[in-house]
């Protein structure tokens, strides 16, 4: 895997909300092509605001992150669409008012030509979506709403595809069906990056893992190292991933 073009990488990011107060602290990613890169750690560790680092949402105060090997930081999230960055937030993450249809062409709002051929695409990871186009994404429960979210961000057929949180609030059941999606998503060919409070089921999934405390990656390696690392089950999965046990 370490012969494959790097898509995503953070170098020794800091980056915060408000002036002089930094939420991460010398943060450290790498993404390659067809990676399902997973996210873990402590509640105000910092996964979210990776993400969203990622996305232009907080301000990078030093450091870098590069997509394709150039430089995104300070674009906004229309600059980063167009560079193949897709973001699915944990909430409002859907057009309730709109329909599933709606929905994914609001996705694709850049370059509506290609709507066709990512329907196609999307519907072959979530076959019921493609046969329940004009219903409205209000009536969906919060698993449906998910999907469609990650429906939406797949539209402009992203190099990387950020997923904050994906199995947040929902049912047990419709969490190992979200994992299964991912997973899906991840086999299409899409590199993705994942949060996810979930550590044990992410881990599982994940080709490689970051350990993130107090916004730095404090553990790194194969999901499977890490769920068997002693220091960070002892550390980290004994509270995070009791649920999933």
């Amino acid at each position: 895997m370490s012969d494959e073009k790097v898509i995503v990488e953070l170098k020794d990011v800091h980056a915060g909300y408000l002036p002089g107060v930094n939420i991460l602290n010398g943060a450290n990613l790498v993404a390659r092509q067809g990676e399902l890169i997973g996210i873990i750690g402590p509640n105000g560790a910092g996964k979210s605001t990776l993400l969203k680092s990622i996305f232009g949402m907080v301000n990078v105060r030093s450091g870098d992150i590069t997509v394709n090997g150039e430089s995104i930081v300070g674009l906004k999230a229309d600059k980063l669409v167009k560079r193949g960055v897709a973001f699915v937030p944990q909430t409002n993450n859907v057009f309730p008012s709109l329909t599933i249809e709606e929905n994914l062409q609001m996705g694709l709002f850049q370059n509506p030509k290609i709507y066709a051929e990512r329907l196609e695409f999307v519907s072959g990871i979530f076959a019921e979506l493609g046969k329940r186009l004009k219903q409205r994404a209000g009536s969906l429960s919060g698993g449906e709403r998910q999907m469609v979210a990650m429906s939406r961000a797949l539209m402009m057929d992203p190099s990387v595809l950020l997923l904050d949180e994906p199995s947040a609030g929902l049912s047990p059941v419709r969490q190992d069906d979200a994992f299964i999606r991912v997973s899906d998503i991840n086999k299409a060919g899409v590199t993705t990056i994942m949060v996810e409070q979930n550590a044990r089921r992410c881990l599982q999934i994940c080709d490689r893992g970051y350990v993130l405390d107090q916004g730095k990656d404090a553990y790194e390696g194969t999901g499977r190292d890490l769920l068997n690392d002693p220091k960070v089950i002892g550390l980290y999965l004994g509270t995070l991933g009791t649920d999933a046990a």
